[in-house]
């Protein structure tokens, strides 16, 4: 059994990790670096340990420092989040190597799934849908430029160890393909230190939609339903909701079943997200599989019930699920915005500075997962989320309410944040009726066009304050704006 975990993380996934740990009896380790000597993470853990300098390459990706730290303090396990050395295959043999086991999948399957070219070949078998384009690397550009016209423009150059939208360029025509594979290849290159590329069709107006699935290592896989996450900036998710307002109970046991496929190819164990396209006609297409836990991992808990932290550290445990694909229910609906130190109406440019105020919103139905508090600085060194504010409701519309509810009671001065676009998305009338994808930002959020809503906004709350003043007291005299 598991009886000491360090978690190799920082910010609200580790404050949410050591939450379960605690609850499920549990010695929970934390490291921390210069930059976060004071930072909730470290205050929560039982234990903590100074790992380095503020850089992540200077501490928490210090592999060797971490294991050596598990050795020193008797830690059994290792829950290493998302991000960092979550789906470094590297870490996790080294791991194995000194008896330590990683809360995650194996290096095997890491490396199947952690190169998207290799995650189609092992799919292949299954026959599940797959963009068309190449499923193999191709650096000799004009026969790239043959087979995009033959896929038909636009297309996608992406990096097949890529992510988070980094080697990935969108083609238009056949003039700038050249170019375009260039410059993907240069920055494939330089992000992953691998500049394979191929080739995908680009499918318009398509939805972003992932199936989260749980396996054991006695063969039993299940899927947690979808969640839908095509609200994005630069290929990144900042709002997410399960379920999806578009798919029909048939699709999603068709795409609930193919995910438990692509677990069933990489061998999976543990917690693992199946990614997928669907264009405009509900025609689905895989992707990706992500083998870590998800960011957006709480609205998938909020419609189930479950706690994945815990199924993760079960199966870690050698415990068989405890529950069939028959058992598993979807409960009213979850939203979930991602809170980050970002100014929206700037590009969503870093807001680096102190907490001056921060008070999070609670109530019913609504869960904060927090990695920050009042008077912290927010370091520039790593990635701006400040938190995950998700909401639970009978129904959609429900969820969509408290969620706005939960934003106007969240308190926060001294930085800009994503809280005002939360609340421009949930008002929305393409995200409200569910007729989104995932250009929903590059067509809707304009800077400039936001600015002036929000002032005609303050104009007219400001008459309407005005006017109940002069219509309570006839001594004041209305002033115009």
């Amino acid at each position: 059994m598991i009886q000491k975990v360090l978690v190799a993380n920082r910010g609200e996934i580790a404050c949410r990790i050591i939450r379960t740990l605690k609850r499920m009896g549990i010695t929970s380790v934390s490291v921390y670096s210069e930059a976060d000597k004071d930072a909730l993470h470290v205050k929560m853990a039982d234990e903590a340990y100074y790992i380095g300098l503020a850089p992540s390459s200077d501490s928490y990706l210090k592999q060797d420092l971490i294991i050596d730290i598990c050795l020193q303090h008797n830690v059994d396990a290792v829950h290493p989040g998302y991000g960092f050395l979550s789906e470094n295959s590297t870490f996790a043999l080294k791991l194995q190597e000194n008896n330590i086991k990683l809360i995650g999948p194996s290096a095997y399957s890491m490396d199947i799934m952690g190169d998207k070219l290799s995650a189609k070949d092992a799919v292949k078998a299954f026959d599940i849908p797959m963009v068309p384009g190449t499923d193999y690397a191709i650096d000799d550009i004009v026969k790239a430029k043959q087979i995009a016209e033959e896929v038909g423009f636009p297309v996608l150059v992406k990096a097949s160890a890529g992510g988070g939208g980094k080697g990935m360029k969108l083609v238009n025509s056949a003039d700038e393909f050249a170019d375009q594979m260039q410059l993907a290849i240069n920055e494939a290159t330089s992000s992953f230190g691998n500049g394979a590329v191929f080739i995908e069709k680009f499918v318009t107006n398509p939805r972003h939609i992932e199936i989260q699935v749980l396996a054991d290592k006695f063969g039993n896989t299940v899927y947690l339903f979808e969640r839908e996450c095509s609200i994005q900036r630069r290929h990144q998710k900042v709002v997410e909701e399960a379920p999806s307002a578009i798919l029909t109970p048939e699709l999603r046991k068709t795409m609930g079943e193919a995910a438990v496929k692509v677990a069933i190819a990489a061998k999976y164990e543990g917690a693992g997200t199946v990614e997928f396209l669907v264009d405009d006609q509900l025609n689905f297409y895989f992707l990706e599989m992500n083998t870590r836990l998800q960011v957006e991992h709480p609205v998938t808990e909020m419609i189930t019930g479950l706690d994945l932290v815990e199924q993760q550290i079960r199966i870690a445990q050698g415990e068989p699920l405890t529950f069939t694909q028959d058992d598993l229910n979807i409960n009213g609906h979850a939203i979930e915005l991602r809170v980050y130190a970002e100014d929206p109406y700037d590009n969503f440019a870093p807001s680096i500075n102190t907490l001056k105020k921060y008070q999070i919103p609670m109530g019913e139905g609504v869960r904060t997962d927090n990695g920050y508090q009042q008077g912290d600085q927010i370091p520039i060194y790593y990635d701006p989320m400040l938190a995950k504010l998700t909401v639970h409701g009978p129904t959609r519309k429900a969820a969509i309410n408290k969620m706005l509810e939960a934003i106007q009671n969240f308190e926060i001065e001294g930085i800009a944040t994503t809280l005002d676009f939360g609340a421009y998305v949930m008002k929305h009338p393409d995200f409200v009726t569910g007729h989104f994808d995932t250009n929903f930002v590059n067509k809707n959020w304009n800077s400039e066009t936001i600015k002036e809503i929000c002032l005609e906004e303050a104009q007219i709350a400001a008459w309407l304050t005005r006017h109940l003043l002069v219509t309570s007291d006839q001594t004041l005299k209305p002033i115009s704006y």
